[in-house]
């Protein structure tokens, strides 16, 4: 297991249950939505200052995570 996971944390009683940074409430999601917005991670610890570089890298780790154990269809190819 990635070790950078461990910064994670899901726990039912903060933000729903939903993946966060641990220590804080910011989800899992929101940052691996900035990032495929084309935020860069300097931006995204600037936007959160309370956030380091290796927070930003467990999300990216946990979405890899999930992706191995996990499929979202997304209908037929794009032709991309």
């Amino acid at each position: 297991m990635n070790p950078l996971l461990e910064r994670i944390s899901v726990d039912p009683d903060i933000c729903f249950g939903k993946p966060c940074i641990r220590g804080h409430r910011i989800w899992v999601s929101l940052i691996q939505d900035m990032l495929a917005e084309g935020m860069s991670i300097a931006e995204i610890v600037k936007e959160y200052p309370g956030l380091e570089e290796l927070d930003i890298r467990a999300a990216i780790a946990y979405g890899a995570e999930m992706s191995r154990n996990r499929y979202v269809s997304i209908g037929a190819a794009s032709g991309l």
